[in-house]
């Protein structure tokens, strides 16, 4: 399996060392599309998977769940969290065995959900549906450092409850000076770029891994997309996710990087347990 640039004792170390510099942005890509921030003492997880609970579920079956990348840390040593998302219902975005240990370890975390899946969620989680906090893409909110703005995301089509809350989301997280913009699961829906551009995004976080009915990999941006996403929002910076994760639903992100080096686009990849730096 591969192993990732930081894990365990070392992981947590450089989170430690990274946070005595607090008035910069720090970013650790934590494998498929969950990602830790740091920001003036604050920390943020985003869709994080942490288990194996789906190489678990999934043995034995059509569509195996073989991990190919060791986890970086356990959760239960991610004791300093004080956010953590979901960005839709799919288990390596909304895993039980992650955010419940998180909860553990956290009393204050706050769980920021979509309106459309707080039930849902709830559920899962074992928790009351007022444990989580729910956003939508009208209601903008403020927690903490952070500020949050939910953004439809299409994982396959844009869809919404019988209120109009999207059932799939992205974020766009103004941490200070500094704006992220994490899409969850999408693929390119019309008019998304110009929603997007409107936040002079500096960091974009897109998924590659495409999408193929057949695997049972659903909707989300191919390599070359990504990189015209990100062209097409301005985003200052693109770094790929979604891939390396699991033997059935990967890609060579040397795809994204022709693709962006053809876009004009800046980019970074980053190493699974590896830290960007503001």
């Amino acid at each position: 399996m591969i192993k990732p640039a930081l894990q365990n004792d070392e992981f947590i170390a450089d989170v430690k060392w990274a946070g005595r510099e607090a008035n910069r942005l720090h970013l650790w890509w934590l494998g498929q599309s969950g990602f830790l921030i740091s920001w003036h003492g604050q920390h943020l997880l985003l869709d994080p998977y942490l288990s194996d609970s789906l190489t678990t579920k999934y043995a034995d079956t059509s569509t195996p769940h073989v991990r190919m990348t060791e986890k970086v840390i356990d959760p239960q040593r991610l004791d300093f969290v004080d956010i953590v998302t979901s960005s839709h219902n799919h288990t390596d975005h909304l895993d039980a065995e992650t955010i419940t240990t998180l909860l553990a370890v956290n009393p204050d975390l706050t769980v920021l959900v979509s309106d459309a899946n707080r039930e849902f969620a709830a559920r899962r989680l074992q928790v009351p549906s007022t444990r989580l906090t729910g956003i939508n893409c009208e209601r903008p909110m403020d927690i903490g450092e952070f500020a949050f703005h939910a953004v439809p995301s299409a994982h396959e089509k844009v869809e919404t409850d019988d209120d109009g809350h999207h059932k799939c989301i992205g974020l766009v997280v103004e941490a200070g000076p500094w704006t992220v913009y994490h899409a969850g699961d999408t693929i390119r829906y019309q008019g998304m770029a110009s929603l997007l551009r409107k936040w002079n995004v500096d960091i974009a976080l897109l998924p590659i891994n495409g999408r193929d009915p057949l695997r049972g990999v659903a909707g989300n941006l191919f390599p070359q997309e990504a990189a015209e996403l990100g062209r097409d929002m301005n985003a200052k910076m693109v770094i790929p996710c979604h891939y390396d994760m699991f033997e059935f639903n990967t890609v060579d992100p040397a795809e994204f990087v022709r693709a962006a080096q053809k876009a004009n686009l800046t980019y970074h990849i980053l190493k699974c347990g590896e830290r960007w730096s503001s």
